[in-house]
This record gives C-alpha cells, structure tokens and sequence, in this order.
C-alpha cells in the first residue's frame, strides 16, 4: 500500500482511523528551519472534528506529539516523527458494517485487493489519515517561508452542490475564510451554505462541492516535466485526498469552450519581469510554474455514509440493507480546505527543493 509522497520532501504516513494513532515521517526536511509545535497543532486545529456545529461530533483534540526530528525548535535535518494519538474510538458503531459494505466506501475494494481490512471506522480509507499530512506540511510552509518567502497558499469552499461563492483570488484573505464556519471566502454566502448543510443533515443525507486554491507569489521554474510536472502533481495530490473526483487547473474544463486566440496568455514585461496579461494557464505552462497565481479546484463527492436505507451486500456475498451509523461529516468541505492547502504546501516544497538542488 503506497503511504509514501515526494521525491525530496518525502512524507509517509501511517495509522488507522480507530487504532492506537496516526501520524506522519518526514524525510529530506532541510536543516535549521525554525518549527515549533504551536505550528503543527494550529493546522490541526483547523482539520480536527467537532470543531462547529456542522461538522462530526468526533472528540478529539487532535493533539501533536514530536518524537524526533526538532532540538531547541530547529530542524536538524533527520526524519521527523510525528503522532496524534486517536483517544474517541468506538469501534461498536462498525459491527454491522464488518460484514456489510457500505456503498461508496473503500470496503469491498480493499476486501477485493487484499483479503484484510481495518474493520471500523475505513480505517486508512478513512479521512483520518490526513493528519499526518496536514502536520507534514505545516513543517513544509516553514521550509517555504525559510527558503521563499511570500509565498502565501490559501483555499476556500468555492461551492456547495448549487451554492456557488464569490471570491477573488487575487485578494481574498485567510481572515477572510477563517471567518464563517463553512470556510468559504465570500462571507455573503456563507450563512446560506451552512443552512443547506444542516438541512441536508437532519434529512439523513449529505452534500458534495467544489474548494478553490491560489498560489500567490510561487518563483518561476518549479516543476519536472515530462511526468512530473506541477499541475500534475498537483492533480495527484489532490486527487488522493478521501472524497474527491475531480481537478482543474486555471481555465479547467471551461477553457474547452474559447479558441486559441482567446485562450492565450500574452506575455509582456513588467518591471523587468515577464508576466502575462491575463493567466488562464492558472500559473503553469509546459508543467512549470511561470509566476502567475496557480488557480485551480478541486471537486468532493457527497459523503459516502448516509442515515438512510440503502441496498448492499455482506461479505460472504448475500443481498442485505445497511443504514449508516456513528459520527460523520454531512459536508466534508469545511474539514478538507486545510488538506487542500497542505497538499499543495508539499507539493510545492517538494518542487522548490528540487529546483534548488539543480541551481545550486
């Protein structure tokens, strides 16, 4: 099972959703970057359940431990460890679904592949396992901030199932997002955001949506092609967060529509550098970023777990019905913005390490 990404910032993550913990190693974190553990818990904060009241009711404090890696708040240069150890198991809400799968879960499928799984709660199908990577990059944005300063990574719920937010991305603010509960940055909508996801959740039922992302400040130069470039690792690591089904980067699948004169991006010289004069390539061209704003989205599917009757099978293969059980995100949305920006965190620390070790 592939728990490993990157190349030169490398993560690996480990634990399941009702085990002892889960937790994140760090490899290739360059040395002396100052990290202190209000940094990592402060993201964590931010993606932890029961947060407000239209999320999972799950207790946890999400709290951080570093076991190595850090001395006197610096890196040292050696692998980070880090754990949270998981203190609201109820595994008694799974017993039903150890010989039902549940639609729309990775039950069945890892059942399929290798004949064993992690009985309660999804185990490392399960959201849970994005604390290690959300812990991973607040380490990685200090290494930005170290070795790039300015760059600044911000996402938003950019829409919830017909809902659409207005935000500009060349100025909307984190204060801006972090002000409503549902984390989306056009502060009109989002009182009627949060109202559509408490009526879907006392219907039993749950709601999809799309979160936006822009890069502002990124140099020029990042990304390998021919396979590794940005926004395809972009594309992959977003589409290995839980619950998505979807990405577009800069025009997306809009872009489909204009012709080439349209779709262009002139370019032209602004003091002493060279910009473009509109940026439908979402800041990426020949799979390097060219230092525009990288604009893109990322689409989330409706919860999998619903409080209604749905058909299904058992493992030994019987036709049955299973209702959904224990606590669960109507909308995952406002818990994913964080994982959206820490995925792009170490997908651009990854890259910045990679091109300086070309340059230098």
């Amino acid at each position: 099972m592939s728990s490993t990404f990157g190349q030169a910032f490398r993560i690996h993550t480990f634990g399941e959703s009702h085990g002892g913990g889960v937790g994140v190693v760090i490899d290739g974190c360059p040395p002396r970057v100052p990290v202190a553990l209000e940094d990592i818990q402060r993201q964590l904060d931010r993606r932890r359940p029961g947060q407000s009241e239209i999320v999972t009711p799950r207790n946890e404090a999400d709290a951080a431990e570093i076991l190595s890696g850090l001395q006197d708040g610096q890196t040292l240069g050696t692998p980070i460890s880090i754990i949270v150890r998981n203190k609201d198991q109820r595994p008694g809400s799974y017993d039903e679904m150890a010989v039902k799968y549940r639609p729309s879960h990775a039950d069945y499928t890892y059942d399929a592949k290798y004949g064993v799984r992690a009985l309660s709660g999804g185990g490392r199908a399960s959201a849970r396992e994005t604390i290690g990577r959300v812990a991973a990059a607040a380490v990685a944005k200090k290494v930005l901030d170290t070795l790039a300063p300015g760059i600044e990574i911000l996402a938003w719920v950019k829409s919830i199932q017909d809902l659409t937010a207005d935000v500009d991305p060349a100025t909307v603010t984190s204060a801006t997002i972090e002000s409503n509960l549902v984390r989306t940055g056009d502060p009109a909508m989002a009182e009627t955001m949060v109202e559509r996801i408490k009526q879907i959740r006392a219907d039993g039922n749950s709601v999809g949506g799309v979160i936006e992302c822009v890069v502002r400040n990124c140099p020029t130069g990042l990304g390998e092609p021919i396979f590794d470039k940005l926004e395809a690792d972009l594309a992959k690591a977003m589409l290995s967060i839980p619950a998505t089904k979807g990405f577009e980067i800069g025009s997306g699948f809009a872009g489909t529509q204009l012709t080439g004169r349209e779709h262009n991006d002139p370019f032209r010289m602004e003091d002493g550098k060279v910009r473009t004069t509109s940026n439908r390539s979402g800041g990426v061209q020949g799979g390097i970023s060219n230092g525009e704003a990288i604009i893109f989205r990322t689409a989330f599917k409706p919860t999998a777990t619903i409080m209604t009757s749905q058909q299904t099978v058992t493992s030994g293969g019987e036709n049955t019905e299973l209702a959904g059980k224990g606590r669960h995100d109507a909308c995952v949305l406002p818990r994913a913005v964080p994982i959206v920006e820490a995925m792009a965190t170490l997908v651009l620390t990854d890259h910045l390490l990679r091109q300086r070790a070309i340059s230098h």
